[in-house]
């Protein structure tokens, strides 16, 4: 019997019931599997994937969308992946239109490895900015932080989410929210009894990666990094916006090494919406 070709394989829906799947693809490109994070997209987002007739995955994405209201205002691309056995046969390709088509006028952001770039820009994606990845064990030094930091508590919740859609630009209020249980660690800088910055480390692996990193300025976002990895004797990995040149130069200073260099694209809006000076990480690049 034979078996139908990419081209023919339907996209549909996935749920968290497809989290090993997902987690089974992540391992066929080599990356890790991720579960933890893939559970939190899948569950916040919604997943589109093509079943392998042989069983497992073709491929898969996960779309996380914000904003208030019926329409969301801005969508959030991440987790694109084809099994290796499809590469190269136009399946992400596909995926990805199918994507653009679903969500209309929408607003489209996503990061992009150098790999995956050229797909983005022959549908339309323009680069709007870089992020570098930073990852290592974090050795404190220097003059003490600044700026006052402490575990945030049920009772901040509201201010972390008017913060976050002050900054962020668009409401995020239902990944968030999530953040207290996804999270090993959240932490608020705090200036005369007023949040001025929030930063989580959730758990990836061996790691800990760092964000949302929001922050008043760079010396809070120090303070926040610092407090983090006060908590932790794993090795933190964080996503930093390349317009923050002092901060990256003081990670590094503190043990946290350049791993890759992605490309922030938006499709639909010239840039990235909200205060990018005081928008330091994503939560993950997967979500924005």
């Amino acid at each position: 019997m034979s078996t139908p070709s990419d081209a023919a394989l339907p996209i549909r829906r996935l749920t968290p019931r497809d989290l090993s799947a997902c987690a089974d693809l992540s391992e066929d490109r080599g990356w890790p599997r991720e579960e933890h994070k893939w559970r939190l997209l899948l569950t916040a987002g919604k997943g589109y994937g093509v079943d392998d007739p042989g069983g497992g995955l073709v491929a898969a994405c996960v779309v996380t969308e914000y904003g208030t209201g019926e329409r969301p205002r801005l969508g959030a691309v991440g987790m694109v992946l084809v099994a290796e056995r499809h590469a190269r046969q136009g399946i992400g390709r596909r995926l990805m239109r199918h994507i653009v088509s679903a969500m209309g006028t929408t607003p489209l952001t996503l990061y992009a490895t150098p790999y995956g770039r050229p797909l983005y820009e022959e549908l339309g994606f323009k680069a709007t900015g870089r992020s570098e990845m930073l990852s290592g064990p974090f050795t404190p030094g220097g003059s003490q932080p600044r700026v006052a930091t402490r575990t945030a508590t049920a009772e901040d919740l509201g201010s972390i989410l008017r913060l976050d859609e002050e900054v962020f630009g668009v409401d995020r209020t239902l990944l968030i929210t999530r953040l207290p249980a996804f999270s090993d660690l959240l932490h608020v800088a705090v200036d005369d009894g007023r949040i001025v910055g929030y930063a989580a480390a959730w758990p990836n692996m061996d790691t800990h990666v760092v964000g949302p990193l929001i922050a008043r300025d760079t010396e809070t976002a120090k303070s926040l990094i610092a407090s983090l990895a006060a908590h932790t004797d794993r090795p933190l990995r964080t996503d930093i916006d390349v317009r923050h040149e002092e901060l990256l130069s003081w990670a590094k200073a503190r043990g946290l090494t350049s791993v890759a260099m992605n490309s922030v694209m938006t499709y639909g809006i010239a840039e990235s919406p909200g205060d990018w000076t005081r928008r330091f990480a994503p939560l993950t690049v997967a979500a924005g």
